[in-house]
């Protein structure tokens, strides 16, 4: 794939926010396959399994409009559709328990192949463990790795190496990651790791270094690492690592943290010197947080993060075809939408073209104001890191809901973030219909080795089966 010559530098210079471009034996000995086509006919070396956890088909829509406004172009995912280059369906990814998953129970369903209850991790109702399929790659010879923008501890990565009844249990699910191991682990969540901040006082940080790893903790650690085939622990936030949008406007965070193009690129260098393949998951897991949020700027941006790391997928699997790649999501998240707004809904674009105005999420934005700062200021703050002057009547409404007094009509509405979602969609003609996960029939797409078997709907747990299939590794047994 041609670069498309983008000059982030000189994007900056126009004020609007960048999208950060910036058992089995040996399976050493494969048959030679033959490209017919521009299929691969052999089996997958190599899988890279990415996930924009908490995208609702509007973020895909919302992401793919912003790219065409701010570069010209359609997004990564969506010129995958437009060059039909594999296989495109929707898929089931209710749980065990709820038409509606969580993450933990949707990543299961991936993981080990069976739906699980939501919150739980690989595990049955009676706390039985089920083999993961990154354990299986890795009894089968295959490099494994984890990248993510949330905590490493979150459900999505967990979920396809450890079992934990519980998700929350990150401490936990830390030392397993000790205990099975992977070729590369990058994302944030420090605090797991910390002995500081561990309930056990243990120290990760010094149990993986002393088990052969390298740590490194910012981006100029993880920049000076070598391009060699030593396992890392790459954890470069405290908690999760920040949106996109305050990446790209803070200089702290410009300097200390990757963006999740980089390290899909880094895993994808250290992975790919594995003999005999590697299985790689990539998440965009802070488009979630930002659904919940009612974020636009938040979600936005983030998606095309995501887009980005699809972009540098891509690029290997250009030049690697016997890759399969399958590019998804867990479920979707308050559907965002854009709305038709102005004669003719004339005016919908150019407000959401606005968002590239927006410098700070709704994150930064509660930890930065003032708890008890008074309409006025309200106004003058949000206005700061927006550029929206939103009137008086719309900065009382956020007043209200942060001293907890306003109540909307649909009750999930109520939260100082769902008032300022909605405040703002008055400029930015984007909106949500609550904070929570949603039943969608998620996109998924996949092209390479092994994705000729996606169907036009799928359920979630297929695709377990579809990665040990296309890259000829067994199951283990449970």
């Amino acid at each position: 794939m041609k670069n498309n010559g983008f000059s982030r530098r000189n994007f900056l210079k126009t004020g609007a926010l960048t999208s950060l471009l910036a058992g089995a034996g040996s399976l050493s000995a494969y048959s030679e396959p033959v490209a017919k086509s521009g299929v691969w006919q052999g089996k997958a070396k190599n899988v890279i399994f990415m996930v924009s956890d908490g995208m609702s088909a509007g973020t895909l829509a919302l992401a793919d409009l912003m790219t065409r406004h701010l570069h010209g172009r359609s997004s990564h995912w969506i010129s995958m559709y437009e060059r039909d280059l594999g296989r495109r369906g929707l898929m089931d990814m209710a749980s065990a328990s709820s038409t509606v998953t969580d993450s933990a129970a949707a990543v299961s369903s991936w993981g080990c192949g069976k739906r699980v209850m939501n919150r739980s991790l690989n595990t049955g109702p009676q706390g039985e463990a089920h083999p993961t399929v990154w354990q299986c790659m890795k009894a089968a010879g295959k490099a494994i790795g984890l990248v993510t923008t949330t905590r490493m501890t979150h459900a999505t990565p967990a979920g396809f190496l450890v079992n934990m009844p519980h998700r929350n249990d990150e401490d936990a699910i830390a030392a397993q990651y000790l205990e099975r191991g992977a070729d590369v682990f990058y994302g944030g969540g420090a605090r797991h790791f910390d002995a500081a901040h561990r309930s056990d006082g243990r120290n990760l940080f010094g149990a993986f270094a002393a088990k052969g790893y390298r740590v490194v903790r910012n981006k100029v650690e993880f920049e000076a690492l070598p391009n060699d085939q030593q396992s890392v622990l790459g954890i470069f936030f405290n908690d999760h690592l920040p949106y996109a949008v305050d990446h790209v406007h803070v200089d702290e965070y410009k300097k200390t943290v990757p963006t999740l193009a980089e390290l899909t690129r880094s895993a994808l260098a250290r992975l790919s010197k594995k003999p005999n393949g590697f299985a790689l998951q990539v998440e965009g897991g802070r488009v979630d947080h930002a659904a919940h949020a009612n974020d636009a700027a938040g979600l936005v941006f983030d998606q095309m993060a995501f887009d980005d790391a699809v972009g540098v997928a891509l690029d290997f699997v250009d030049r690697h075809p016997d890759t399969l790649l399958i590019v998804t999501s867990d479920h979707g998240n308050a559907n965002p939408g854009l709305n038709g707004d102005g004669r003719d809904y004339n005016d919908s674009a150019k407000m959401m073209g606005s968002l590239a105005s927006v410098t700070r999420s709704f994150e930064w934005m509660g930890a930065n104001m003032p708890k008890d700062a008074t309409v006025a200021q309200i106004r003058d703050f949000v206005a700061a890191y927006t550029n929206y002057p939103i009137t008086p009547e719309q900065a009382e409404y956020i007043h209200k809901a942060q001293q907890r007094t306003y109540r909307a009509i649909y009750r999930k509405m109520h939260s100082t973030s769902a008032v300022m979602g909605q405040v703002l969609a008055n400029y930015t003609a984007v909106n949500f219909i609550g904070d929570a996960h949603t039943g969608d029939y998620v996109e998924l797409f996949a092209t390479g080795p092994g994705s000729a078997s996606v169907a036009g709907f799928v359920r979630n747990t297929n695709l377990f089966d579809l990665m040990l299939q296309a890259s000829g590794v067994p199951a283990m047994r449970g």
